[in-house]
């Protein structure tokens, strides 16, 4: 690896995914000879890992491109070089686009193709072709291995693109179609995680339970059958996944969730709207009914588990009856947190060119969901005050001698305890509520009556 010698400073947008394609961004550009900081200002490369998940995306980025060009500008009076690269979703969208509309960026590189974001910034610097949207299903095999010393929790990507073509959705088309990497690498790749640090694995992909890698059998391997080889680890302790589809919730992964004892209590299994009519507009192919059945099976293996979901409010077509079903269903599943959006077209999509909901009649029904939505998540939470639960501390908290980790069920908990014990699973009895968090005191020797 080339010594550092260079700044990069990197903004991620949107998901988890694109939280691990930073982190492995970092990655390549270290052998580059790049060191990563916290800010844009005194970096030598700014890259703008972006989401087109939300309405606009695009015009956001061209928006912060002009707010970091003057950085540009100043370094290049200073005699300086400073390179803008965007990345993520809207570079694949958008490629030579947003090269012709933002002159002051240097390279743009769609989510397949970050590997070669070395070799693309040296093709710029010649003044060569600038823009790397093609999809290269070898990209985990040429990235390099993660560093020596990582956080307690890391994420794993098993899985990318989508098949599913909801019609509010871009993923099909900004990260392509369904690809599952071979089984042996991710265990590859968790062994060099665990060999660094890592506790915990948060295993990712835009349809992580769809994943079917070939295993070293020559046969593929469902998503079960990987969390079940990835537990036989001794040092990993927890393994999570996101996101999920209740159409892939196979048979063998919701049996994992009952006798799997690494795999924590809590999935985010987003369904969207509440009503068939609604369901079938999206192209979900699944309904509520067998949504229901689907949770109860779940928590039949389960009982503990805490759910997590999606929601899009104002989809376009839906009636007031259409959202009483969603009310109707988040009362009687009971989430322990969950996202919520008013539905915004995406270009491209099916659903962008059909007649829209009304902007406030969306508003004001997102914001009774979401009073429903936090209701439902301040009571999971108030149940586990003066319970005993497993915490992983994975870092410093706001003041002196608090850490903050995660409890089984994702919630973040603030406990006094001694720094080295970041990377730790420790005992704790939630004491209080925080507005977003969990406050508790380490248990010593007291009997478990909540754990994972």
């Amino acid at each position: 690896m080339i010594p550092a010698t260079r700044k990069v400073f990197i903004k991620t947008y949107g998901c988890q995914m694109n939280v691990y394609d930073s982190a492995r961004m970092a990655d390549v550009l270290a052998r580059e000879g790049y060191e990563t900081v916290e800010a844009p200002e005194g970096a030598d490369l700014i890259v703008l890992n972006t989401c087109h998940i939300r309405e606009k995306a695009a015009e956001k980025v061209y928006s912060e491109v002009g707010r970091i060009r003057h950085l540009k500008e100043e370094a290049k009076r200073e005699g300086r070089r400073v390179e803008i690269a965007v990345a993520g979703c809207v570079a694949q969208a958008e490629g030579e686009e947003i090269i012709r509309r933002a002159p002051a960026v240097d390279v743009v590189v769609g989510p397949q193709s970050y590997h070669r974001l070395g070799e693309t910034l040296a093709r710029a610097r010649s003044g060569g072709a600038a823009v790397e949207t093609e999809f290269d299903e070898r990209k985990f095999d040429l990235l390099p291995a993660p560093p020596k010393k990582a956080a307690p929790s890391a994420f794993l990507t098993v899985q990318e693109g989508c098949d599913k073509f909801c019609t509010f959705c871009v993923v099909p088309y900004t990260r392509g179609g369904e690809f599952s990497r071979p089984a042996e690498r991710i265990v590859a790749e968790a062994k060099r995680l665990l060999a660094s640090g890592v506790r915990e694995i948060m295993l990712l992909g835009q349809n992580v339970n769809a994943y079917h890698g070939e295993g070293p059998d020559g046969r593929d391997w469902s998503l079960a059958r990987l969390v079940r080889e990835l537990a036989e680890l001794p040092e990993l302790a927890r393994i999570r996944y996101t996101t999920s589809h209740p159409r892939d919730m196979s048979d063998d992964l919701v049996a994992a969730h009952g006798d799997c004892e690494k795999l924590m209590p809590y999935l985010h299994l987003p369904v969207q709207s509440g009503s068939d009519r609604v369901l079938a507009a999206m192209n979900r192919r699944h309904g509520r009914e067998e949504y229901f059945r689907l949770i109860d099976r779940l928590r039949q293996v389960r009982p503990d588990l805490a759910l997590s979901g999606d929601f899009i409010v104002g989809f376009p077509g839906e009636s007031e009856a259409d959202f009483a079903d969603t009310m109707d269903l988040v009362e009687r599943v009971g989430y322990a947190s969950a996202y919520s959006f008013k539905y915004s077209p995406r270009p491209g999509t099916p659903a962008a060119s059909r007649e829209q909901v009304p902007e406030e009649v969306k508003a004001e029904r997102l914001a009774r969901l979401q009073a429903l939505l936090s209701k439902q998540q301040k009571r999971f939470n108030a149940a586990t005050v003066g319970l005993r639960m497993e915490v992983l501390l994975e870092r410093p908290g706001r003041r002196p001698g608090q850490l903050v980790g995660r409890s089984p069920f994702l919630q973040a908990v603030n406990v006094d305890a001694p720094g080295r014990s970041i990377g730790e699973i420790v005992p704790v009895v939630v004491e209080s509520l925080g507005s977003n968090s969990l406050f508790a005191a380490l248990a010593g020797d007291a009997p478990a009556r909540l754990s994972a």
